[in-house]
């Protein structure tokens, strides 16, 4: 019969979480990995692989959970409300990036930059989550459309993709070193460029 496993789980994730976010996949050994979680390379190995293995399902929950507090945003409701879903969750993504004192970035993006080239899953669970939050900015925006808060003759497809540069970019830029106020500057800009109709410009 297995032993039950005598550590928490999730308390080790988040742990091997932090030490991949701090130093990246190349630079983390599963020494650290064991020095952070307190459990020997043997339990680590036994329970989640190796490094890589590990690193996929630390990669994985993060993925979630990005697409978890999209969600929680951009949840579908009334198309009288979708335009101010999409100016929140747009803001949010702002006051998180400006909030990085450490510009530690986003684990999505340093795990891409650094693993999607040559590792299959990194590049498909990122693809995946880039779709899934495009669906959801796709969603309001038709909604906005149909209540006539943004110009019904735009490309739902269209500003759906530039919404998600525009999110995405802000982390980028953000740990690249732009300051707070440009952050937030760069997700009001946005808004205000999406095409409104007529009498609604600046509303």
């Amino acid at each position: 019969m297995a032993r039950p496993r005598a550590f928490d789980e999730h308390q080790v994730l988040e742990r091997a979480r932090e030490q991949f976010w701090a130093t990246g996949y190349a630079g983390t050994r599963m020494d650290d990995i064991a020095t952070a979680t307190g459990l020997g390379k043997g339990s680590l190995y036994g329970a989640f692989g190796d490094k890589g293995k590990l690193f996929h399902r630390v990669f994985g929950d993060w993925c979630t959970a990005v697409v978890e507090v999209a969600e929680e945003r951009l949840a579908g409701g009334p198309d009288s409300e979708a335009l101010a879903r999409l100016s929140a969750y747009v803001h949010l993504m702002a006051e998180n990036t400006a909030a990085d004192t450490e510009r530690r970035g986003c684990l999505l993006a340093k795990g891409v930059a650094e693993l999607a080239q040559h590792d299959p899953a990194v590049a498909g669970r990122s693809a995946e989550t880039m779709t899934a939050l495009l669906t959801l900015l796709r969603t309001e925006i038709g909604g906005a459309q149909r209540h006539g808060d943004i110009g019904s003759a735009a490309d739902p497809e269209r500003l759906a993709a530039l919404l998600l540069a525009v999110v995405r970019g802000i982390e980028a830029v953000g740990k690249a070193g732009l300051g707070p106020e440009t952050v937030r500057t760069i997700a009001d800009t946005a808004l205000a460029a999406l095409p409104r109709p007529r009498g609604k410009e600046g509303a």
